[in-house]
């Protein structure tokens, strides 16, 4: 029996008991409805002493292909990405699946123009714009394995990680633009890779139109390359237990310390929790302020939403800007439904609000 909806505490108690009773039996008829390549041949295999917990033994999947290929036929015109920018004066955006679909696809194969292939290491350190999204799916799509540093952190920060995730390419932007601030995005790069022989390339998307230095044979913008390929991009067969990501900690008590998750397990879990966490319903838009950078937006900006064709929001800016009336206005703007937030950015904001 598959509790693909928990929508009372006794529906919750069953699920949960189900789940305690016979686990095989509860995630396999959660996993059902993907699309996978091959069948597992083995739902869980765990040892807890080692440790060693491995999902959906045997089978084989590309996590794009749940994320955006099954939606287009039934949901190709439906918004997949709402995104806000930082600046009011600037214009939204609103991208279907379709849409979606064929510029991930565009994006993989600048990839792979430039020597990316699966199971490769790739740095993305972007602001909260489209192509950060595109980004991290186009990794997913070819079997790259991509690591979201927040765009916030530092070249130090930037270089650590590279280095400890061996990454050979970089994929960022020319500058962003945060409330009153613009910040040289390439250039905190470009400080970060003096100490980092091993990236071969870097590609940048085109944001705030800032003049970057590209290094010869290292350098590319992502607009260019987009010209040169088609946006017809097969997705690379995944083993369930590959790994999808590595993400690292902030590392403020000491080294960071990479976690890797596995494309078939987080895939499920992550499915699973965005529709019954926030009860998702397929008209309403959802709105995750968490930036990718962090494992909430991998799961509930991204991946969670579109595994479950849902509408979800990605804004630029901050709650602040221009006025701390932001949040409330994007989510007039955009009607947004299902607004999921963290109480440090609710105490942030000026308790009297009634005059905005």
């Amino acid at each position: 029996m598959s509790f693909d909806r928990i929508r009372t505490n006794n529906d919750y108690r069953a699920a949960y008991a189900a789940s305690v009773r016979d686990p095989q039996g509860f995630w396999a008829a959660q996993a059902e409805p993907f699309t996978w390549r091959k069948k597992w041949d083995t739902v869980l295999e765990w040892n807890f002493e080692a440790p060693d917990v491995k999902w959906f033994v045997g089978g084989k999947l590309n996590i794009t292909e749940n994320c955006l290929d099954r939606h287009l036929a039934t949901r190709g015109d439906k918004t997949a990405i709402l995104w806000e920018p930082n600046d009011i004066a600037e214009a939204a955006q609103a991208i279907t699946y379709r849409e979606l679909h064929e510029r991930v696809c565009r994006y993989a194969n600048v990839l792979k123009r430039n020597g990316v292939k699966k199971g490769d290491r790739v740095c993305i350190y972007m602001p909260m714009i489209p192509e950060l999204v595109m980004a991290v799916l186009a990794c997913a799509r070819i079997g790259a394995i991509h690591s979201v540093v927040f765009a916030g952190f530092s070249a130090q920060s930037i270089e650590d990680r590279i280095l400890d995730a061996n990454a050979e390419y970089v994929l960022t932007s020319d500058g962003m633009v945060r409330g009153t601030k613009t910040i040289p995005v390439k250039k905190v790069v470009d400080d970060a890779l003096r100490n980092c022989p091993g990236v071969k390339r870097v590609i940048v998307t085109r944001r705030t139109g800032d003049a970057v230095e590209m290094k010869d044979g290292r350098g590319v913008w992502l607009h260019t390359e987009s010209e040169l390929v088609d946006a017809n991009c097969p997705a690379e067969t995944m083993d369930a237990e590959d790994p999808l990501f590595i993400l690292y900690t902030s590392g403020s008590t000491g080294k960071p310390k990479g976690v890797v998750h596995t494309c078939g397990g987080y895939m499920v879990y992550t499915d699973y929790t965005f529709r019954n966490v926030f009860q998702y319903e397929e008209q309403d838009v959802f709105w995750c302020t968490a930036d990718v950078g962090w494992v909430t937006g991998h799961s509930y900006i991204i991946y969670g939403p579109l595994l479950a064709g849902a509408t979800s929001l990605v804004f630029e800016g901050v709650p602040t800007f221009p006025d701390a009336g932001r949040f409330w206005k994007v989510i007039d703007k955009h009607q947004v439904n299902i607004f999921y937030t963290a109480p440090t950015a609710i105490r942030w904001l000026p308790h009297d609000l009634h005059h905005l």
